[in-house]
């Protein structure tokens, strides 16, 4: 039942609902920049700028985002997100996602959006055993991770085709924001040059930032839904609804796991070759 996967991608204990960060640039003329956007319907909407790479480059800001679901953007939202130039949208949301929570960008200026159909019913089965433990739904969370870097690899594949092609400012979605898409952040900041440790700091902000009241569509979940996460155990459900970093490693196990280890992974199943990652970072790099 599709409601399995909104379980998995719904509430999450924060400790600051959006918060904004201000960063400031280095240099003379500092100029402020917003890590998490002030959007009064958005949902874990970041910006993956001024992240430092291994060769003291810099992520450029104001191009790169990573997002939940847009269905309860505001009027004042889209205009903030058209002021940026937001001109392609990669929403990674199973058809039954979209179809239950669907956005309704402006015709003005409206972006290019790219999803898939699919269906993710059976992904998530093993979170509906009874007295599910917190262990029980950190090894769930672990598997289905393990196995994201291919089941989602045509998406991702297709999101680093816009990025290489430089059809930006783009932004990139799931549900929540932080499954799907975090392995994606996570793949972006890492062929960027990124650190890993830095790559796992963006991933972990989920678990502020993303809002648990507006479930993982922006809008209150279903009923069947909320009557599963009442009768959950609380340790189980912080697990469920968080992000940890055992998660992550999951998905990375895997791509080293593939024929040429993670390079073999980025060649054959995002087809990004040499070339394509020295376009990338020569466009969303910057010496500040």
């Amino acid at each position: 039942m599709h409601h399995h996967f909104r379980l998995a991608a719904a509430l999450l204990v924060m400790s600051t609902p959006f918060a904004t960060v201000a960063i400031a640039k280095q240099g003379p003329a500092a100029t402020q920049h917003q890590r998490v956007l002030t959007l009064e319907g958005g949902q874990n909407f970041r910006d993956l700028g001024g992240y430092r790479t291994t060769d003291g480059r810099q992520v450029k800001w104001r191009v790169l985002y990573r997002s939940g679901a847009m269905n309860g953007l505001t009027d004042a939202d889209f205009a903030q997100l058209e002021a940026r130039g937001i001109r392609t949208v990669c929403d990674f949301r199973s058809t039954s996602e979209r179809d239950a929570a669907p956005v309704r960008w402006p015709d003005k200026n409206k972006p290019a959006v790219f999803a898939d159909d699919y269906s993710m019913d059976r992904d998530f089965a093993g979170l509906m055993r009874p007295n599910l433990t917190g262990a029980q739904a950190a090894d769930v969370m672990t598997e289905a991770y393990s196995k994201m870097p291919i089941r989602f690899a045509s998406q991702y594949r297709r999101m680093f085709a816009e990025l290489v092609a430089g059809r930006v400012p783009l932004a990139f979605n799931c549900s929540a924001g932080k499954d799907r898409t975090g392995i994606a952040a996570a793949l972006v900041l890492t062929v960027l040059g990124v650190p890993r440790a830095t790559v796992m700091e963006d991933y972990l902000l989920s678990n502020r930032y993303y809002d648990p009241r507006k479930g993982a569509s922006g809008t209150a979940a279903d009923d069947k839904t909320s009557a599963f996460m009442k009768n959950l155990p609380a340790d189980a459900l912080k697990k469920l609804i968080g992000v940890d970093r055992r998660y992550l490693d999951a998905a990375f196990a895997t791509m080293r796991a593939q024929p040429g280890g993670f390079d073999g992974y980025l060649r054959d199943q995002l087809h990004l070759d040499a070339a394509a990652i020295r376009t990338l970072r020569a466009r969303y790099l910057t010496r500040d």
